[in-house]
């Protein structure tokens, strides 16, 4: 047995938050009646259906992607261009979302599941899941920015600091790591934007406990069962 919103959200139609709106507002029925009880409970045997369709639930699939620069992360475009998921195209049944976004000209890793809850963690603010960025400026970055940036700075959507930040120590001084768990939209080239920097490259090299290792760019591979339990122990 299984709640009623646990069901939804396993189904992969939205996250289990969400699918209480669903239930509340009564677009769900259960068995061909409406049910706006959040302690409802359904099993395997009950027909549950959302918008006429019928929901089962969906085995659960995460895929790390290494984006290549030129795609832009949504599931469609309605201008034609490039997206993520033609990198994935016909290769899953299931209808696999992007978690969170990078634009267009950043490249790096990017994570794709059908699991509602898993991607409500990684992109909510009050979850500590990291990413680390390779930073390429199109100058040398100034050390007064440099401090500035490590203690926090108040853009126009408010404060941000960054977790941590480290000049790479074989570069002239324009190539950065930078550690961050913020997702607003982007956040990295806007930081160094304020000081008057522009961003000429932005890789993401790390994603919580995820790593680019031995993944090509442009290519990806499903996560291990480790991954995908650290992912869900993240607090």
């Amino acid at each position: 047995m299984f709640r009623l919103n646990q069901f939804i959200a396993k189904s992969g139609v939205c996250s289990r938050r969400a699918a209480e709106k669903l239930i509340l507002s009564g677009k769900i029925y259960v068995n061909g009646k409406v049910v706006k009880k959040l302690s409802t409970k359904v099993s395997d045997n009950d027909i549950v259906k959302h918008e006429n369709k019928i929901l089962s639930i969906q085995k659960f699939k995460y895929i790390l992607l290494n984006k290549p620069k030129g795609y832009i992360t949504t599931m469609n475009d309605e201008r034609g261009r490039a997206t993520v998921m033609s990198l994935v195209a016909n290769s899953f049944n299931e209808r696999l979302c992007p978690v969170g976004r990078l634009d267009k000209d950043t490249t790096g890793l990017l994570l794709l599941t059908n699991d509602g809850s898993l991607t409500q963690k990684i992109t909510h603010p009050k979850y500590t899941i990291s990413k680390l960025y390779h930073v390429v400026l199109d100058q040398n970055i100034k050390i007064d920015d440099f401090n500035k940036i490590k203690t926090g700075i108040n853009l126009e959507d408010g404060f941000i600091k960054v977790d941590q930040i480290n000049i790479i120590s074989d570069s002239s001084g324009n190539e950065l790591g930078i550690k961050i768990h913020s997702g607003r939209n982007r956040i990295i080239r806007r930081i160094f934007l304020f000081f008057g920097y522009k961003v000429l490259k932005l890789d993401r090299v790390l994603l919580g406990p995820l790593t680019k290792k031995k993944l090509k760019r442009g290519s990806w591979r499903p996560l291990t069962s480790s991954e995908i339990a650290i992912l869900n122990m993240n607090k």
